[in-house]
């Protein structure tokens, strides 16, 4: 058996960011300590912060008059903002570096009073944060390519798009190839919203298809980078897993394979790989484990001051 870890593991810089800033506002705050959401979709990390005396909470009445409050690295949309200012909570913004980007697009064109068109899922945390930064009368929410036939926008204006941070890059593509045939005045981009660290990890999906028999994504259900990852194999053609934690792993999906490539979501804590990768290990004596440079090693985010 032969084990080919994808060059990317564990937390990408804006879930490291977010993660240490819990980890200060517990030493400084104490406890108990509010999150508004779950600072990043894993279902370890959240855990975790829930026994050292983090509370998530999903309704900002919830969190005491005065106190501190962290909003998650997905982001928030305007409203809860000033809902905080208005009861005095002491504001911590653990919101990605790069979905404020994406905000902050979406400020310009509604500022311009151009259609802005949003790829995402409805009801991510992130969407929904994004979206509150679009004028209502301005914003459509599109999820797939069919979608685009039911927009109701006048061909000849000027149209904006901006896009959740953690979709299929390859998906997307095709998306926004299907937009500019609709709108042909369609603002191109700079730069995609699609984040490094998404694109890093899908990119390294395709490398271990075209070597390995099975690729094992380890990644929480409600992560949607992780679940783009499993869609990435198996749209590779190649038998794709996503696992919460190792014990997940039945070892059956291993007989008859010789190579199996490993993975994890940006969200996903280092151990998890390790703890399936020495599980296969221990079923399979001599495993060769073979690892490849990060290209994200160098890659950090300034913390806000608490």
């Amino acid at each position: 058996m032969e084990i080919h870890l994808a060059r990317t593991q564990g937390f990408c810089a804006g879930v490291a960011t977010a993660v240490e800033i819990v980890n200060r506002a517990l030493e400084k705050y104490g406890t108990p300590l509010c999150v508004y959401h779950e600072i990043v979709h894993n279902t370890h990390v959240v855990n975790d912060f829930r026994r050292r005396g983090v509370v998530f909470v999903e309704d900002l009445s919830d969190v005491p008059q005065g106190s501190p409050v962290i909003f998650s690295a997905h982001g928030i949309p305007p409203p809860i903002l000033d809902e905080a200012k208005q009861r005095n909570l002491k504001i911590v913004n653990a919101t990605c570096p790069l979905v404020s980007k994406v905000h902050n697009e979406a400020i310009k064109a509604s500022k311009k009073k151009q259609h802005v068109i949003l790829l995402g899922h409805k009801g991510h945390q992130e969407v929904i944060g994004t979206a509150g930064y679009v004028e209502p009368e301005l914003l459509h929410i599109i999820e797939r390519r069919d979608d685009i036939d039911g927009l109701d926008i006048d061909p000849g204006q000027e149209v904006s798009y901006i896009t959740q941070t953690t979709l299929s890059v390859d998906e997307t593509k095709d998306i926004v190839a299907k937009l500019k045939s609709r709108f042909p005045r369609l603002l191109e981009r700079s730069r995609a919203d699609i984040c490094y660290a998404t694109q890093n990890r899908q990119d390294s999906v395709k490398e271990l298809a075209r070597i390995c028999d099975l690729v094992i994504i380890c990644g929480s259900p409600n992560s949607s980078n992780s679940n783009r990852l499993r869609e990435t194999g198996a749209n590779e053609g190649v038998e794709s897993f996503i696992i919460d934690k190792a014990d997940e792993f039945d070892l059956n999906h291993l007989k008859g394979k010789e190579k199996v490539g490993v993975t994890s979501g940006a969200s996903v804590p280092r151990f998890i790989v390790d703890e399936l990768v020495g599980k296969i290990c221990a079923a399979y004596p001599g495993t060769k484990v073979h690892a490849f440079p990060d290209p994200e090693k160098e890659v950090m985010f300034k913390l806000p001051e608490l």
